[in-house]
């Protein structure tokens, strides 16, 4: 089985990108919606980071995302401490999940930082969801009713666009004039193809 890491920037379109994945029979783990499952169901990495944030890190057995995404999103050092605790969790878990998949060819793993975190190094290859900044922020404040300089804070925690360009092994363009199923198509042949080497 080869395993997939998929990333891009904040409103590149990688969870579209994702769920026609998906729609082609290919499993899917979705790293960030995992990570907050764990944060509040896993004993151990609750206590990690708590003693990383304080008790108001959690409110009624809940992650305070709200408390959270201010303490780490003002403190890039804070970040890169949540970041050394959560992710070798996901990953450890991604390892589980993908033992039910025997037989599959490959999984791909969506993932918001996977540059950033390192946590490439884990996977076969790696896809990335690459669009204009203007347009990623044009859909980032659509779909989350914020205003520029919202997008553009949390794009600060992103490798910058040119950087995951050069570390990708593959490439697919969500812009307004590519169309993304046909690039899907004919990567997902790809893999197949490569899966078949292997």
């Amino acid at each position: 089985m080869i395993k997939v890491g998929l990333t891009g920037g904040i409103g590149s379109g990688k969870s579209i990108v994702a769920s026609i994945f998906e729609m082609l029979g290919v499993p899917v783990f979705y790293a960030d919606h995992e990570a907050k499952v764990l944060m509040e169901s896993n004993q151990e990495l609750r206590e990690g980071i708590i003693k990383l944030l304080g008790n108001n890190a959690f409110s009624d057995n809940k992650l305070n995302r709200g408390y959270i995404a201010a303490r780490v999103f003002s403190d890039p050092d804070m970040l890169v401490k949540l970041n050394e605790i959560v992710h070798p969790a996901v990953h450890r878990y991604f390892l589980k999940w993908t033992e039910s998949f025997a037989g599959i060819p490959y999984v791909v793993e969506e993932a918001a930082i996977l540059f950033e975190s390192g946590a490439n190094n884990y996977f076969d290859y790696s896809i990335l969801v690459t669009s204009p900044e203007s347009l990623r922020i044009e859909r980032v404040m659509k779909r989350d009713k914020v205003n520029e300089e919202n997008v553009k804070a949390r794009m600060k925690n992103q490798f910058p666009e040119d950087k995951n360009l050069s570390m990708a092994d593959f490439i697919i363009n969500n812009d307004k004039d590519s169309m993304i199923l046909p690039q899907i198509l004919e990567l997902h042949e790809r893999l197949l193809s490569l899966c078949r080497v292997n």
